[in-house]
């Protein structure tokens, strides 16, 4: 099976990049192993500026709505965190305190929102909080037998006019009302139409992963990505390259086997620890499948912080490239292999961090291979 560009990766760089090469012409196919970092996504792509028309328009024509506002976004413990440009639902604020009187929402049975935790950082925050639950049941709302965020989306997706009706019986003088982050999975409007429906602001606060708003955008860019041409390779991973004097000719799957996926060029967004793209021993960290050069600290001791809170050393670890985001193996690039996202960890600041990096490094990577 030949295409034009392989992508190790289905997250959200990977996808970018390939709706970027599916726009420009190119034929290309994804090969997605499955959990990736949108499904622990925050919502907001912190180091990223504001966009460019060709990223607006990328994301919208996927049906994915963004805005860019500098300033905060409440956290899921109750704090807040710079963040400017984010996906529609995610409220962006001036300053942490953003309203006075807050009704604080949650869901009886539902643990994955730390509901007291918000109040205790609302109220720090100088606003007055009271809390109160809907009981699901009551309201004739069959419960999920396993209350986590994206069952629960599933049932209320069906029933948020239900949610209105009770939220709105429980208003006092509230002027914000504080919701669990569990709307729209499926239909992105939902949480506009429940701030339409609401006589106060409405904020989403976020939950436990999975995330809701995260999964929501995979399967949008997915879609997207399939409807351009892409060949999007679910459940499956890269086990093999075939390298030969600095050029990868193919890569081997679990699930084809023999059936190599060769390319022209390759862009390995296969992730750090958590999704396997950097492995470790006591000795070293390394890329798995092609050797690639991995920059990190050769003591282990320095890996970690022992204190959990901090800052971790190791996630800054990742793989070398050069300047236009070639692999280095032995210190010489590989000619047709890009690196993107976050197996890159902190090699190069400029692109910045988190999801604003997969998106800068995402787009450079499948520049660099249009401009070939």
């Amino acid at each position: 099976m030949r295409f034009d560009t392989v992508i190790l990766g289905g997250g959200l760089t990977g996808l970018v990049a390939g709706i970027r090469l599916q726009k420009a012409g190119k034929e290309t196919a994804i090969v997605s192993s499955g959990q990736n970092a949108l499904h622990f996504f925050s919502g907001s792509f912190e180091s990223f500026g504001e966009p460019t028309r060709e990223l607006a328009d990328l994301f919208s024509e996927a049906g994915i709505h963004l805005h860019y506002q500098e300033g905060v976004r409440l956290m899921p413990m109750g704090t807040f965190r710079p963040s400017a440009l984010s996906l529609e639902d995610i409220s962006l604020f001036p300053n942490p305190k953003f309203g006075n009187k807050v009704l604080l929402v949650n869901i009886v049975g539902y643990h994955d929102f730390f509901s007291s935790f918000l109040a205790q950082g609302l109220e720090e925050a100088g606003m007055s909080v009271r809390i109160r639950f809907l009981n699901l049941m009551e309201m004739g709302i069959k419960t999920p037998g396993e209350m986590r965020s994206v069952q629960l989306a599933r049932a209320l997706d069906r029933n948020w006019e239900k949610v209105v009706q009770e939220v709105r019986l429980l208003l006092k003088d509230d002027d914000t009302i504080i919701l669990p982050q569990v709307f729209g999975l499926e239909d992105a409007s939902i949480p506009g139409r429940i701030r339409q429906s609401l006589p106060a602001q409405v904020v989403f606060a976020g939950t436990l992963p999975p995330s809701v708003p995260g999964i929501r955008t995979l399967h949008l860019l997915k879609h997207r990505y399939e409807v351009l041409g892409g060949t999007y390779l679910m459940g499956d991973e890269v086990v093999q390259a075939h390298l030969h004097e600095g050029v990868v000719h193919s890569v081997v799957t679990k699930n084809l086997g023999q059936h190599y996926l060769e390319a022209e060029n390759f862009i390995l967004c296969t992730g750090s620890f958590f999704s396997k793209g950097l492995a470790s021993t006591p000795e070293k960290v390394y890329e798995p499948i092609f050797g690639a050069d991995v920059s990190f600290l050769p003591d282990r001791s320095s890996w970690y912080n022992p204190s959990f809170a901090e800052k971790q050393p190791y996630i800054g670890f990742g793989v070398c490239t050069d300047e236009c985001l070639k692999v280095l193996k032995e210190g010489a690039p590989l000619s047709n292999l890009y690196a993107a996202g976050s197996i890159l960890g902190a090699t190069h600041p400029e692109l910045g961090m988190g999801a604003g990096m997969c998106l800068r490094s995402a787009l450079k990577a499948a520049d660099s291979i249009l401009e070939l």
